[in-house]
């Protein structure tokens, strides 16, 4: 006999939608979660005083966002900060080219507006590709078709690499042509000032979270399903397992029988990235203040070539960057000291020698996180846009996987976790189950 109706994995925004929806059609649900914590991915340090989202910050795009709902239901305090896309122009930015002098408006308009250009001739090169053409051989065509002389063209192409490593901690030749097709905002982007995990906490209230239970092995069949953890055995009717890919491939997590095909195959194609930020305080401002963001042009934005200020969330100087892709994976060993001098040496470019050391640095490890392995999935070479969804694709009528990456419009985000988690939720109960039922 089973324990529970329905046995969730992971206490992160996808799991603890699926759970708090169904609970709430009367089923009888417990939630797994191998960290000492809930969120997930969505985690925030309070230490010092300072709200710093170590996980996920932003919410790309709030228009018909039912994350954007959730927080303005549960109260959380929102502030616009439109440039967490890596968008081009959408809010000033100031560029810096390779003489490290800034660029004027409207030098800075007309680099916007090669790669809006080019973004418009990608549509129909990225639909044109073939199976395994990488991000890198679709933006490459897409440039040549403009015939620019070979500076200009370069500027575009280096721009292209760093949204492909900003955006999904990869290096552009190995992630998939497709793998940008829903780098869309629609909406402000908006982060939170007094922490993203507010989420997750609402959530879960009244939930029956069990923390530090490490899950090992789901056995299945069509008559229901046997989590083992180091908490002990539960039996259930359904299972909802939102753990992220990078354990999901690691040995560390079975499925027995195995997953079918259907499921294994695109999961095979997808991988965790490589991808961590660092936040660097400091007791004055010595950037630019008209801006969102700063970015520099050239060789020596190799690694950091991104600075953006989030010096309005808690009135303290603060920039924010990204180790992203081959950056992320040459300095995961670095001490937070050598990362901090790495950085500043390109920031004392453009500002000058006399720039201070910043007075505190807070820098993420979501690589070297057991129950993580990376920070978010990505599209390898061969893979389709369509693997996300078919990762979810129901396992015998009781098993389901959720989280970002198994949600075709807009992976590697909070709303794909959440709407992940809903579709689970309607799935297990048969019927749609409204979502404002979250919060309301």
């Amino acid at each position: 006999m089973a324990d529970f109706d329905s046995v969730v994995v992971g206490a992160g925004v996808a799991g603890l939608t699926a759970a708090r929806l169904l609970a709430r059609a009367g089923r009888s649900v417990v939630v797994l979660e191998a960290r000492r914590r809930i969120g997930g991915r969505v985690v925030t340090d309070r230490s010092d005083g300072y709200v710093t989202d170590r996980g996920a910050s932003w919410i790309h795009g709030i228009d018909e966002s039912p994350v954007a709902e959730a927080a303005r239901a549960f109260g959380m305090r929102m502030q616009e900060f439109t440039v967490g896309g890596y968008q081009v122009d959408s809010r000033p930015i100031a560029y810096y080219g390779p003489d490290c002098e800034r660029l004027s408006a409207g030098e800075a308009a007309a680099f916007a507006a090669d790669v809006h250009a080019v973004d418009e001739a990608l549509v129909a090169v990225v639909e044109a590709s073939a199976p395994d053409a990488s991000y890198r051989d679709v933006t490459d065509a897409a440039l040549a078709s403009f015939g620019w002389e070979p500076a200009r063209a370069a500027r575009v192409r280096e721009y292209l690499e760093h949204r492909s490593e900003e955006q999904y901690g990869a290096w552009i030749e190995d992630l998939a042509a497709h793998g940008l097709d829903d780098d869309q905002i629609e909406g402000d982007e908006v982060v939170f000032p007094d922490g993203y995990d507010v989420l997750p906490a609402r959530l879960a209230e009244g939930l029956d979270v069990r923390l530090g239970a490490v899950v090992s092995r789901v056995t299945w069949d069509e008559s229901g399903v046997t989590v083992a953890s180091s908490g002990g055995v539960v039996r259930a009717t359904h299972a909802v397992v939102t753990v992220p890919v990078g354990v999901l491939q690691s040995g560390a997590f079975e499925f027995d029988p195995p997953l079918p095909a259907e499921v294994a195959e695109p999961l095979a194609r997808l991988r965790m990235n490589a991808f961590e930020k660092v936040f660097l305080r400091f007791d004055e401002r010595f950037w630019d203040s008209d801006v969102y963001a700063i970015r520099q042009l050239g060789p020596e934005a190799h690694w950091w070539h991104s600075w953006y200020d989030l010096t309005g969330l808690d009135g303290m100087p603060t920039l924010l960057t990204f180790a992203a892709g081959p950056a992320a994976v040459e300095t995961a060993n670095w001490t937070d000291e050598e990362v901090a001098a790495s950085i500043m040496a390109q920031l004392r470019r453009l500002y000058g020698a006399d720039v201070p050391d910043p007075v505190r640095v807070d820098r993420t490890d979501w690589q070297g996180d057991y129950f993580s392995r990376g920070s978010y999935a990505y599209m390898t070479l061969g893979s389709s846009t369509s693997d996300h969804d078919a990762l979810a694709t129901p396992v015998g009528g009781v098993l389901h996987l959720a989280g970002e990456a198994t949600w075709t419009d807009d992976p590697a985000t909070v709303t794909a976790a959440l709407m992940s988690g809903h579709r689970a939720a309607c799935r297990i109960v048969g019927q749609d189950l409204p979502i404002d039922g979250l919060w309301r």
